[in-house]
């Protein structure tokens, strides 16, 4: 997908209800913050949440407190992160951003934390105030003081557990990203909705070229035409993408078998599902149930 694709699908996301439905749902359950940013966002993306941290909230208020966010942003965000990743920021609070990618490309980051994971002590406020106060901060140090001790707080391991629960968030949404992608609309013509349609009703089917061209009234020439113009895809590589969201949401029953998967979704060989699972997605199907689920034992092949 171009870039232009990308972003179109990851602002369709940022305002879908599954998205506004796991952000309410988590807050609500832990008391932190969370919120979706784009990929090449470097806004603070919790500074206007809800459940934003009253201590984080006006230490932007300052200039050099809005610096310290915009650091941090760049540290959780940094070119090329694809995995979760945890940072503490100089006041001694934790923040973390876990990817939400649409195949191997990244659309953006659930971001969530600003809270302690260690006692907090006035010789860390005392450093942390000077530094705003040497950066040209003007504050009521004794409010930004009690704001501080306010934040709010947890073990390492109740965070550690919240981080795998977005990382779950994190796989749902990417499925749904993929719905947005395989559906978008870009003013289509008629001929290429047709062609989605039919493949959507007819991709655990062994079908080809040919069977959709001939489904739509259209050449094979014409319609390959009209198909690569409208998606930015081949036909081949279209059927492959809707076949592997469909495994997705499949794999996340431990009860089937991912041969019997490969099959049911119109693959005529597992070793050709498992090459282009692993093309589209990054990783096997066996790495992706393993993480979604958290297998700590082989599940059925």
């Amino acid at each position: 997908m171009s870039h232009n694709d990308v972003r179109k699908v990851a602002e369709k996301l940022s305002t879908s209800q599954i998205l506004k439905d796991y952000e309410l749902a988590f807050s609500e359950a832990t008391g932190l913050p969370l919120a979706f940013k784009q990929e090449g966002q470097m806004r603070p993306a919790l500074r206007s949440n809800k459940f934003v941290n009253p201590f984080c909230h006006a230490l932007t208020e300052t200039e050099p407190g809005c610096r310290l966010c915009l650091e941090m942003q760049q540290r959780l965000t940094a070119p090329g992160t694809t995995d979760s990743r945890t940072e503490v920021c100089r006041a001694g609070l934790t923040d973390s951003a876990v990817p939400v990618r649409l195949g191997q490309q990244t659309l953006g980051y659930l971001q969530t934390g600003q809270v302690a994971l260690r006692k907090l002590n006035r010789s860390k406020f005392r450093h942390l105030a000077k530094w705003l106060d040497d950066g040209g901060a003007h504050t009521d140090w004794h409010h930004l003081e009690k704001l501080y001790f306010e934040s709010p707080a947890l073990s390492p391991q109740k965070y550690d557990a919240m981080v795998r629960l977005l990382e779950v968030f994190a796989q749902h949404l990417s499925v749904a990203a993929e719905q947005i992608a395989t559906q978008q609309d870009h003013a289509e013509p008629p001929l290429v909705q047709r062609a989605r349609q039919f493949i959507e009703e007819h991709q655990g089917e062994d079908i080809g070229l040919s069977d959709v061209a001939r489904a739509v009234h259209a050449s094979t020439f014409h319609f390959c035409k009209m198909f690569k113009k409208a998606t930015g895809m081949t036909f081949t590589h279209y059927l492959s993408l809707v076949r592997v969201a469909k495994a997705k949401k499949q794999l996340a029953n431990p009860q089937l078998r991912i041969s019997e998967i490969a099959y049911e979704v119109g693959f005529n060989s597992l070793t050709h599902f498992n090459r282009m699972f692993r093309k589209l997605t990054g990783e096997s199907p066996t790495d992706y149930r393993d993480r979604i689920l958290g297998f700590s034992s082989p599940p059925p092949q």
